[in-house]
């Protein structure tokens, strides 16, 4: 028997499973009955049908806009069902926007305030002053993060593509945050491919975007709400987009995932903090469960004041 080369990694230095870590972060708190994440085996792929450099670019987002009037948003603040959003909306390419992730499920502990990080708007802009892609969709659209499947199939998709169509676009670049969230845009990149729109997703939850089952993806192995590349690193987002928007205009078949080479700048061990379920005591579990119950008691009143408002 020979010793283990000592320039290995460790065997839990890779990408989080994020199904098998959700299922069992649901079960210690007592829920049960797992959560099924969409699962295709077909996977519609339309080629781009011109070149990049002459297309037209939506950026698709599961961020949501700043409202100071529903609590702490930071981005290391605790989870606020408060911001959550239950329709499709749009915004002005032009123009900052304001975009926070505390209303999703993301990585808190090792998140960074940096709205680059994941709502890479203004490298986009810079794709398009470079002459990369032919233009900005006059609107990026935010897209809502639901647990129903068939809502988000059967309501936002059509709702995603009708604001696409009216911008005249060519392709979209979709960056979800949470682990639903990429199911989310796993399902709205598969309904935008089936009705001609190219899509690339950039994200970082690669056993559930692989699982739905998507055209292109880029795979970047950082915490949840960094898909667009480090933190208050310009070089990585530049270089995380380009890889993405190369993606874009070469993937040869569906199913095509590429793995962005760049690595997270802290230590590896941040792969064993997000919802693990090992890590909890009695007490923690005890306390996580309340406060669970307490945001969804929340998230189903925004929702009914959302559907009670159309």
């Amino acid at each position: 028997m020979h010793d283990a080369d000592p320039s290995a990694a460790p065997d839990w230095d890779q990408p989080i499973r994020y199904i098998q870590r959700t299922h069992e972060w649901y079960d210690l708190l007592g829920y049960g009955n797992p959560y099924r994440y969409a699962h295709y085996l077909e996977v519609p792929f339309t080629p781009l049908a011109r070149p990049l450099a002459q297309s037209r670019v939506a950026l698709l987002t599961t961020a949501a806009p700043y409202h100071p009037d529903k609590g702490e948003q930071g981005v290391r603040s605790p989870y606020n069902a408060a911001a959550k959003f239950y329709q499709p909306y749009v915004g002005d390419s032009a123009l900052d926007h304001d975009l926070r992730v505390s209303h999703v499920a993301v990585d808190r502990a090792h998140a960074v305030d940096d709205i680059d990080a994941w709502f890479p708007l203004r490298a986009l802009r810079r794709a398009a002053a470079a002459g990369t892609i032919g233009a900005v969709a006059p609107r990026f659209v935010g897209v809502p993060t639901n647990r129903s499947q068939r809502h988000t199939l059967e309501t936002d998709c059509p709702a995603v593509l009708d604001f696409l169509r009216e911008d005249r676009v060519d392709c979209a670049v979709l960056v979800p945050n949470c682990p639903v969230c990429h199911q989310t845009m796993s399902l709205t990149a598969r309904h935008l491919e089936a009705n001609g729109i190219a899509t690339v997703i950039m994200g970082a939850a690669k056993d559930i975007v692989e699982h739905v089952g998507v055209p292109r993806f880029l795979f970047s192995d950082f915490p949840l709400g960094n898909a667009a590349g480090r933190p208050h690193d310009a070089a990585s987002q530049e270089a995380t987009l380009a890889l993405a928007l190369r993606l874009l205009e070469h993937a040869p078949a569906p199913r095509t995932t590429v793995q962005n080479p760049q690595r997270w700048a802290g230590p590896p061990e941040w792969r064993l903090d997000y919802m693990n379920a090992a890590r909890l005591s009695p007490e923690e579990v005890a306390r996580r469960r309340a406060e669970n119950d307490r945001i969804k008691a929340v998230a189903q009143g925004v929702r009914d004041a959302t559907l009670a408002g159309r």
